[in-house]
């Protein structure tokens, strides 16, 4: 009786899902997107990583999962992961797909970020392969005062690669990586680049009252855009996320809002967030589709008890070069 339970559960599970992919409100936390041969692939938080395809940026087919089993390493590196892996970051370098992701139990900063590799993300394709390297930087309680999740990779204008990430704690990190991508480059160069005022009193292990996360970097013109998410994701309808973007002319910042605000001194422009149809709306990135700039978050719907779905919505560009959501 109980396997036929959890099989009507799992076959519920899977119809809920397509019906939701038809209308074009996909079940996702923490969007990322990629185009390959006119086709688009989008990658999310979930039990193995979840994937999907799509051809028009709104209807979305779920292909399954990148891992079918976690990375051996993720347990002994932090034991209180159950499997959930969280914020990848997918992108496109020397003929391969390197697929970023966090290793991370909630309210810890005993975390990891790893990296899987593939030459193609079309599981028909010959060649289809995920293959781990493991871990590329680790946050410890106690140590850092820091959070190893929620990866971003950037480029400076010497081409060469940036790994941005955090969450909560001291604030976001950026590292330049090695040429290879897996590793920290030698010499090691880290920088912080934002963060919001936290309680002098806690302890290093709390995460504390500095809610900002989910980097994301960008660039347009001579800048580099800085997106990230204030306040609380993950709660349903008590979530109240919203992003915020600065700006610097090297990637490594200073990066300020409009107002002149430092992001290392709690400074953000506001982008979207709490509104007439989502509690909140958050962990954003950002892509240039045949020649259009969208905006790709999580939003948590009002009409469906804080479900998170997925939007894409168009970016435009005011006169100041400060990003906008279309018609919003």
């Amino acid at each position: 009786m109980k396997r036929f339970i959890l099989f009507a559960v799992i076959i519920l599970g899977l119809i809920v899902q397509q019906a939701c992919a038809q209308s074009g409100q996909i079940i996702v936390h923490d969007p990322v997107a990629i185009e390959q041969n006119g086709k688009y692939y989008l990658y999310n938080t979930g039990e193995g990583i979840s994937s999907w395809i799509s051809d028009d940026l709104e209807h979305w087919t779920f292909l399954g999962k990148v891992f079918n089993e976690p990375p051996e390493w993720a347990k002994t590196q932090v034991p209180k992961f159950k499997g959930h892996i969280w914020a990848p970051d997918i992108i496109y370098r020397n003929g391969k797909y390197y697929l970023y992701y966090s290793i991370s139990s909630f309210a810890s900063n005993r975390s990891c970020i790893g990296v899987a590799t593939n030459v193609t993300l079309n599981p028909d394709d010959d060649g289809y392969k995920w293959e781990d390297h493991g871990m590329v930087v680790q946050s410890v309680p106690g140590r850092d005062n820091w959070n190893a999740i929620d990866p971003n990779i950037a480029f400076d204008e010497n081409n060469q690669p940036w790994m941005t990430f955090g969450s909560f704690w001291g604030g976001l990190k950026i590292v330049k990586l090695s040429s290879n991508m897996l590793s920290p480059a030698e010499t090691q160069e880290w920088h912080t680049i934002a963060k919001r005022n936290r309680d002098k009193n806690l302890d290093e292990t709390d995460p504390g009252n500095g809610a900002v996360e989910a980097p994301f970097i960008f660039k347009k013109g001579k800048y580099y855009y800085l997106f990230v998410s204030f306040d609380l994701c993950c709660r349903g309808s008590r979530s109240t996320y919203n992003v915020r973007v600065g700006r610097s002319e090297k990637i490594t910042g200073p990066y300020y809002d409009r107002e002149g605000v430092s992001m290392l001194e709690g400074g953000g422009t506001y982008i979207v967030g709490p509104n007439e149809t989502f509690y909140g709306m958050g962990h954003n990135s950002v892509y240039r589709f045949k020649g259009k700039d969208y905006f790709f978050c999580h939003a948590y719907d009002k009409n469906h008890k804080g479900r998170p779905i997925l939007v894409v919505e168009l970016l435009d560009w005011d006169s100041k070069g400060w990003p906008t959501i279309h018609n919003k």
